[in-house]
C-alpha cells in the first residue's frame, strides 16, 4: 500500500544523512520533497500541513542541530510523527464482560465488508470466542449466500431470515438467537449501497438503537484514497463509529487513507484486511507501519506471523529431527508450506530491516 510513498520518502531522508551538519536549507528541501510524497500519496492536505511543521519545527530544535548525528535525529523525528497521525498504539477491540458483545459491521458497497466480517469472525473464534455472524443485509442480491459461504469457511454459524424481514427485526431476533445458543459475540453484517443516502444512515441508526453495539466498525476501501476519509466522516457524523478496518490494502492504493482518518476523523484504524484469503487479517500498529513506511522493518509483526502460520509441537518435533539427524525431504516440504502460510515473499521482504525498499 505505501510503496510509492516508501521509496520517496526514503529518498529524501537519505540525502540528509550524506551530510555532516544540517543547515535550515537542508531541513527546508527535505521538507519539500516530502510534503510532495504524501500529497501525492493522497494525503490530507490538513494532515500534511501539520505534519510538516511539526517535523520542520523539532528538526530545527536543539535536539537535531547540536547532535552528532542530525540526520539520524530527523529520522527519528519523522518516524515518530508519523505514528503520531496514524494514531497512538494499538487500539483493541472492546468486549462487554458481562453480556453478549455486538459488533456492527458498516460501509458502502464494494468495499470487501463481508470477506472483512469473515476474517474477524474467524480472529475471534481463534481466541477462543463463540462468534456468530448475522446476515442484516437483504438487498444486494446473493448477499446472504454470500455471507454463509464465508462462515462456512470459517467454521462460524450465521443467523438469517430471509430478505422479506427488516434488518431491524432480523438484529434483534439474532440477539435472542445468540443469548439461546451461548454466543458471546454478534457480528451484524449491515447492507452497502453504491453511495450514502439518507435512507442506508436511517437504517443504519435504527439497528444501532435496537443493537446497542460495543464497536461500530467502518470497512474502507484503502484504494479510494481521500474518498474513503470523506465516507468516515459521513458515517462517523450519523453512528459515531468506534473504529476503521482498511481493506484492499493490498492493492493499488497510495496510503492516503491510513494516513488521513485519524487526524482527520479521530477515529482508530484497528485492522487491515490485505487478500481474500480469511486469514489475512493485520491488527493495525502505527509505530510498526511508520517502521515500514521508512524501510525500517517490521520484527515484531514477522515475529506475529510465524508465531500464527507455524505449529509449535511440529516445531519442536522438527528440530529434534534435525538434531539427530533425521531430517528428510518430507519435514522440509512441511516447513516450506508452513513458511507459505506466513503470506507472499514480498510483505515478509518489507518487514525485514533494511530490506523493504530492495524486494524489487
Amino acid at each position: 500500500m505505501f510503496e510509492n510513498l516508501s521509496d520517496k520518502l526514503q529518498n529524501a531522508l537519505q540525502k540528509l544523512r550524506g551530510k555532516g551538519k544540517l543547515t535550515e536549507e537542508d531541513i527546508d528541501l527535505a521538507m519539500k520533497e516530502i510534503k510532495m510524497s504524501l500529497l501525492e500519496a493522497d494525503v490530507n492536505f490538513k494532515v500534511v500541513k501539520a505534519f510538516i511543521n511539526n517535523v520542520k519545527e523539532r528538526s530545527l530544535g536543539v535536539e537535531v542541530m547540536e547532535s552528532l548525528t542530525p540526520a539520524q535525529q530527523v529520522v527519528k523525528i519523522v518516524h515518530e510523527e508519523l505514528a503520531k497521525i496514524m494514531g497512538q498504539g494499538e487500539s483493541k477491540l472492546k468486549f462487554n464482560s458481562n453480556d453478549i458483545t455486538y459488533f456492527m459491521m458498516c460501509g458502502l458497497q464494494g468495499a470487501g465488508k463481508t470477506t472483512a466480517t469473515g476474517k474477524l469472525a474467524r480472529r475471534l473464534k481463534k481466541d477462543g470466542r463463540r462468534p456468530l455472524l448475522v446476515a442484516c443485509d437483504i438487498y444486494r442480491p446473493a448477499a446472504i449466500k454470500q455471507l454463509m459461504v464465508v462462515g462456512e469457511s470459517v467454521g462460524v454459524p450465521v443467523f438469517e431470515m430471509g430478505d422479506k424481514k427488516s434488518p431491524v427485526t432480523i438484529a434483534q431476533e439474532a440477539i435472542n438467537h445468540a443469548r439461546k445458543h451461548g454466543n458471546d459475540v454478534v457480528i451484524i453484517d449491515t447492507a452497502g449501497r453504491l453511495h450514502i443516502d439518507d435512507e442506508l444512515m436511517e437504517e443504519l441508526v435504527e439497528i444501532k438503537k435496537t443493537v446497542k453495539p460495543d464497536e461500530i466498525l467502518l470497512l474502507l476501501d484503502a484504494m479510494t484514497g481521500q474518498d474513503a476519509v470523506k465516507v468516515a466522516e459521513t458515517f462517523n457524523s450519523y453512528l459515531d463509529i468506534t473504529g476503521v478496518i482498511l481493506t484492499k490494502v493490498d492493492g493499488d492504493a497510495r496510503g492516503g487513507a491510513a494516513l488521513s482518518i485519524r487526524t482527520v476523523v479521530d477515529k482508530p484504524i484497528k485492522f487491515l484486511s490485505v487478500g481474500e484469503k480469511m486469514d489475512q487479517l493485520e491488527t493495525f500498529h502505527p509505530d510498526r507501519m511508520a517502521s515500514r513506511i521508512l524501510g525500517m522493518g517490521d520484527v515484531l509483526s514477522i515475529i506475529e506471523k510465524a508465531q500464527d502460520a507455524f505449529d509449535e509441537k511440529q516445531a519442536i518435533e522438527l528440530q529434534k529431527k534435525l538434531k539427530t539427524q533425521d531430517f528428510n525431504l518430507e519435514d522440509f516440504l512441511t516447513q516450506l508450506q508452513q513458511m507459505k502460510n506466513m503470506g507472499p515473499l514480498d510483505e515478509i521482504l518489507e518487514m525485514i530491516p533494511g530490506l523493504g525498499g530492495k524486494k524489487k
